[in-house]
């Protein structure tokens, strides 16, 4: 026997979040062309069936674009402190691709380092994470090369499989998951199959042997050419988590804010003095790469890359880190290559 839950029950639990003060977001058409992970407003915004993916990640839930650390206002010369909150409501994601809730253990590394984020912790602790195990997937997924698939469980509490007749198999994973939906589903006999994922395309081992010893090599300046320097890979990124911190400046105060940042930007590592240690767009390429494949793995254990192809998808000159990776793997080393759209 199997857990199962309708869509039509899916909905009905969605709206009691959403009247009980939850805060709720999944996969919403925005255009034409265009789905994203927004907040809900009713069951009816939550698309689940009818794309590869959203073109951004579930990460801005738990460590959003921009964030309020702290205010501060004047009293005549004398500052007074504000403190800002982090999110006090509980949050429910629902219909996320695996490939996304695969990056939350992978950043919650970062935030728990030699610093406890705590703006981040209470996010991640108040949220629960409902994927739906994929069905099909583009030619820019390359999860199945990073270990991950299409029905992996990585940082989910919930997975659903869907039946294909507006119903979806159930397997809670977590605490937090069994309780959101206790006594909601139905136990029914149910299969719902596999589904095979995307081809291994980048062979991990081998990526990770040429970072360690062909820093020099080439293909990073052939390959990267076309990089624009734009940042779309990194902030739709699932894993990247650069950020800048800024003072917001009012007349009578204002606030210190948090901000995504990107590595691809000249200015990410100019100096006071007017140098840049990193002052091409190949250099700021291969830090990216660098970090994802072989700087964290160093440090955490992993790799800070879940595959999901958005740097590619959201590339308005189709490069991307699968691209690039490619183009390592099929040079010899010290000899330079095109990375291929």
């Amino acid at each position: 026997m199997t857990l199962v839950l309708s869509r039509q029950q899916l909905d009905r639990l969605v709206d009691s979040w959403l009247q009980a003060g939850t805060h709720v977001a999944g996969p919403v058409r925005v255009g034409p062309e265009l789905i994203l992970y927004q907040p809900l407003a009713a069951s009816t915004d939550l698309l689940l069936d009818g794309f590869i993916r959203p073109a951004n990640s579930i990460k801005q839930f738990i460590f959003p674009q921009h964030e309020k650390l702290y205010g501060y206002r004047l009293n005549g010369n004398r500052p007074e402190l504000l403190q800002a909150d982090p999110l006090v409501a509980p949050q429910v994601i629902v219909g996320a691709r695996p490939c996304d809730a695969a990056s939350l253990p992978i950043l919650d590394h970062v935030f728990h380092w030699d610093y406890e984020d705590q703006f981040y912790i209470r996010r991640r602790l108040q949220t629960t994470v409902i994927t739906l195990a994929c069905r099909q997937f583009d030619e820019h997924c390359f999860c199945t090369s990073l270990g991950l698939g299409p029905e992996s469980e990585q940082g989910s509490d919930v997975i659903l499989f869907d039946l294909g007749d507006n119903r979806y198999e159930v397997r809670c994973l977590t605490e937090k998951g069994e309780a959101l939906l206790a006594g909601q589903t139905e136990d029914v006999p149910a299969d719902h199959g596999t589904v095979t994922g995307p081809p291994t395309r980048v062979d991990l081992d081998a990526v990770q042997q040429i970072l360690a010893g062909d820093f020099e090599n080439p293909v990073w300046q052939t390959a990267t050419l076309r990089c624009l320097g734009c940042g779309a890979c990194t902030y739709h990124c699932p894993t990247c988590h650069c950020f800048d911190i800024v003072d917001e400046r009012a007349p009578d105060g204002g606030h210190r804010v948090r901000n995504w940042d990107t590595c691809q930007a000249a200015m990410f590592t100019m100096h006071a003095s007017g140098h840049n240690p990193r002052s091409t767009q190949s250099q700021r390429q291969r830090q990216r790469i660098y970090h994802k494949y072989r700087i964290y793995p160093d440090k955490f254990g992993v790799v800070a890359c879940t595959g999901c192809g958005n740097c590619t998808r959201n590339c308005p000159v189709s490069l991307g880190i699968r691209n690039v990776l490619g183009a390592l793997q099929d040079a010899p080393a010290g000899a330079p290559t095109e990375a291929q759209p």
